[in-house]
């Protein structure tokens, strides 16, 4: 027997969100059912109920920054009891014996199974976090440290280890004292600079809008602050970062960041851009781009941990459910410092 739901679903390519009920697949011996507590917005959530891929299967319950409270385990669980807190991020499956899931980046499964609109195990399609329950293999569920909150967690499944993720496989990390630029400041750009200095980085934000200054260098703490549409100041910044994260979802030039890298040095997308133009930066001086989404099991967990023993938070807006139309269109305009996070708990009955 499935589990019954209630949760805010998008019906057609207007994205206007309203209740809606619905059910998720039958607890297996493997799954954990939680009741969902929190639940971050991310941009990705406006792709999807916009239908800006053409993939949307209405109606979509979206959200894939999920926190909540164990209220039943399977018979095969051990990593979870009754009344333990646990998370869900941007996927809910994989098939769990490729070489990817094998060596920890499940992320990477050729059969990944995303967290919202794509077809379960019983043929039904997944919902998201905008609701009040979840159904997951435990695998795929992830144990909250204790000195995190719920809210602060719930970004960090999707904005923190998106970021997390590259900067680890890049060896910013392992590494100290280098420069580290961010090109975006939002949900994934905040978190990057904290990163960065966490990491023991001089870390620049990159950006197009001369009125963010204040928030990355007097709210986030970072280093330097660089408004590319100032010739004269990209060009006396040439070569001088070791690796940049490029959060922008919008259309960019990466002509304008390539010379800002050192020899040799490295940019990362995470964002999903429209386009992708390419420059002759890349091969004179050795540098290379690469992209990113998201971790593996393990690199969450680790993420969450580190987090909480350095206290690497997120900056957040905590909102009711019936405020997600309204908190998706600020999203949008980027007027939210720097993401919301939707109070299920309190606002979903």
């Amino acid at each position: 027997m499935g589990v019954e739901c209630v949760g805010w679903a998008a019906r057609d390519q207007s994205g206007v969100l309203s209740r809606h009920e619905f059910s998720r697949r039958a607890i297996g011996d493997d799954d954990i059912c939680f009741k969902i507590t929190h639940c971050g917005i991310c941009y990705a959530e406006a792709v999807c109920i916009f239908n800006k891929l053409g993939d949307t299967k209405y109606p979509i319950v979206p959200g894939h920054e999920i926190v909540g409270v164990v209220t039943e385990v399977g018979s095969n669980v051990t990593r979870f009891k009754v009344g333990d807190r646990a998370a869900v991020g941007a996927y809910c499956r994989s098939c769990g014996s490729c070489d990817d899931c094998d060596n920890g980046m499940e992320n990477y499964c050729h059969k990944l199974l995303l967290t919202y609109n794509y077809e379960d195990i019983d043929g039904t399609i997944t919902k998201g976090g905008f609701s009040n329950k979840m159904v997951v293999h435990s695998r795929y569920a992830f144990q909250i440290p204790d000195k995190l909150s719920s809210s602060d967690a719930a970004p960090l499944l999707c904005a923190g280890i998106t970021v997390y993720s590259p900067m680890k496989r890049y060896g910013m990390i392992s590494q100290t004292g280098k420069h580290l630029g961010v090109i975006g400041l939002g949900g994934l750009g905040h978190m990057a600079v904290k990163f960065g200095k966490a990491f023991g980085h001089k870390v620049t934000v990159l950006s197009t809008s001369p009125g963010k200054k204040e928030d990355a260098l007097t709210l986030l703490g970072a280093d330097e602050f660089l408004v590319t549409k100032d010739p004269q100041a990209l060009h006396a910044a040439g070569k001088s970062i070791d690796w940049i994260i490029d959060t922008a979802a919008g259309k960019h030039d990466l002509n304008l960041y390539l010379p800002l890298l050192k020899t040799g040095g490295h940019l990362v997308m995470v964002g999903v851009p429209p386009s992708i133009e390419f420059a002759t930066h890349l091969m004179l001086r050795k540098r290379s781009i690469s992209g990113s989404v998201t971790g593996g099991c393990k690199e969450i967990e680790e993420m969450l941990q580190f987090c909480a023993d350095k206290q690497i938070l997120p900056n957040i807006e905590i909102v009711p459910i019936d405020y997600a139309n309204t908190a998706i269109q600020r999203m949008i305009r980027s007027d939210v410092k720097f993401r919301f996070v939707i109070d299920i708990a309190s606002s979903l009955k």
